[in-house]
């Protein structure tokens, strides 16, 4: 008879297995088949391994990532002696580093610039969107118009999630807020179990539309809602009594037993005890923090981030679009819905990205956690030095020759502008810094070993950096 797949395939619950009233197994097998909405055993069981090294140390990511790819000219890299076809509309601000502008619509970054680092050599040859994976993998080759193995590329996160893993038992390693699968890198040939922990499906959020306008709806945490037979009592009970079989388990069918037993265990946690459920509940936050932080759906996942960070997650990236497709920084033009041009698509973006990114440094640094969080902003490529391209009037086309990236936090020394592009913005000029240099800094970051390797379909092995270094100057 045919079923639909549910999240305890992996206990094979219609399968007798001998001793079926004796077995603890087939119990468990039975009562938990039914849970439809808890699907983390597996996950958690896969980032253990990360745990078992017992290298975890606090440290985090957070990725804010600008899904369409953001004009480096019109944001980190301004032009403002250039002619305007270059340069573009916006004007510029200083900021508390000498010498160093940003776009005049950033100015609470300006103001705290000294906090920071902006790398405006990012290399991004090679990188595309739908899917958003070279940078987010550190890998040129994980581009999959070109290359049909690109998504079997593990995202950096799942490697964290694999060879560091998280920063408390009973959270996942590598979480995100997803607006589309297209956006993001996931665990390829480690596997689903290293795939990020969708925050989105299990908080209260506002719910946005392609073009950003607010609904006045909520979203429903669906993840931590359980079927309707079902409570938290009955969950808990069921704990109980497993752990009231642990002799019976040990007699019969210890050896079968035991790896579900741990991880699923940790599942039931997750519902029963509730620490990601807190985490994900902004109604925990005081009322004057969520004011700080604004209540755009952005500002709030931004919020959550932090609280996520709190509660052990390891990295964290924030798929920052309104749009599904190639998403909301892809502005083309105001002729080309719905992304806009660089006046009327940008402009609105960057007070936002302004405020979001400075608020969460500054409360990472009054928690006494910003050394240990490491803060990143980027999309996938840059811009067009000329504006005005694909019939547009305003509008930038993909550049994936150079982008720009914003950085902060993770005890690293700030303060800096790394590398330069030529003086139309076009070409780097000095000190290019590739996809693989990112992920080696991050990696470093977490004390993850440089030299660490996965299989790929074929069984061979890879390295998780591929011709790269950890960014120097940082460190």
């Amino acid at each position: 008879m045919s079923h639909k797949a549910h999240a305890f395939e992996f206990l094979n619950p219609r399968a007798r297995e001998g001793l079926v009233i004796g077995s603890r197994r087939n119990f468990l097998k039975a009562g938990l088949a039914g849970v439809g909405g808890l699907s983390l055993p597996d996950l958690l069981r896969r980032q253990a391994q990360g745990m078992a090294t017992g290298k975890a140390s606090g440290k985090s990511v957070i990725l804010l990532w600008l899904a369409g790819g953001p004009s480096h000219i019109d944001t980190l890299d301004p032009k403002p002696n250039r002619p305007v076809e270059n340069r573009g509309p916006f004007g510029v601000t200083r900021t508390r580093l000498p010498g160093v502008q940003v776009c005049e619509h950033l100015p609470k970054l300006a103001s705290m610039l000294d906090r920071f680092t902006i790398v405006r050599s990012l290399d991004a040859h090679g990188s595309n969107h739908e899917p958003n994976t070279v940078f987010q993998t550190g890998n040129v080759l994980a581009e999959a118009r070109t290359n049909p193995q690109a998504v079997h590329y593990p995202a950096i996160g799942s490697h964290v999630a694999k060879l560091y893993g998280p920063n408390h038992p009973l959270v996942p390693a590598y979480a995100t807020f997803m607006r589309s699968r297209s956006h993001l890198a996931f665990g390829g040939y480690l596997g689903r179990g290293f795939d990020p922990f969708q925050a989105q499906t299990a908080c209260r959020l506002p719910v946005y539309d392609t073009v950003g306008k607010d609904s006045g709806t909520l979203s429903k945490p669906a993840l931590f809602q359980l079927p309707a037979n079902i409570t938290h009592e009955r969950l808990a009970d069921r704990a109980d009594l497993s752990t009231r079989f642990d002799t019976l388990r040990s007699r019969l069918d210890s050896e079968i037993a035991n790896p579900v037993d741990q991880h699923t265990r940790q599942a039931l946690e997750l519902l029963t005890g509730r620490r990601m459920q807190q985490a994900l509940d902004l109604e925990q936050e005081p009322a004057s923090t969520r004011d700080r932080y604004g209540k755009h759906l952005w500002c709030q996942q931004v919020l959550l981030a932090r609280r996520m960070v709190e509660a052990g997650v390891s990295f964290i990236t924030l798929d920052l679009s309104y749009h599904p497709a190639s998403g909301t920084w892809d502005t083309h033009g105001d002729n080309i819905p719905p992304y806009g041009g660089i006046e009327k698509g940008l402009k609105p973006l960057l007070p936002l990205l302004d405020h979001l990114v400075t608020t969460l440094v500054e409360d990472l640094r009054q928690r006494g956690l910003l050394d240990q969080t490491l803060v990143l902003a980027l999309g996938e490529f840059g811009r067009t030095p000329k504006i005005g391209t694909q019939g547009s009037t305003d509008g930038r086309d993909h550049w994936p020759i150079v982008a720009s990236m914003l950085m902060a936090g993770g005890a690293l020394r700030h303060g800096q502008v790394i590398g330069s592009t030529e003086p139309d913005g076009g070409q780097i000029a000095t000190r290019p810094v590739h996809a693989a240099d990112l992920a080696a800094t991050i990696y470093q970051h977490f004390g993850v070993p440089l030299e660490s390797e996965y299989l790929d379909g074929t069984g061979r092995p890879v390295p998780i950096v591929y011709n790269g270094a950890p960014i120097a100057e940082l460190f």
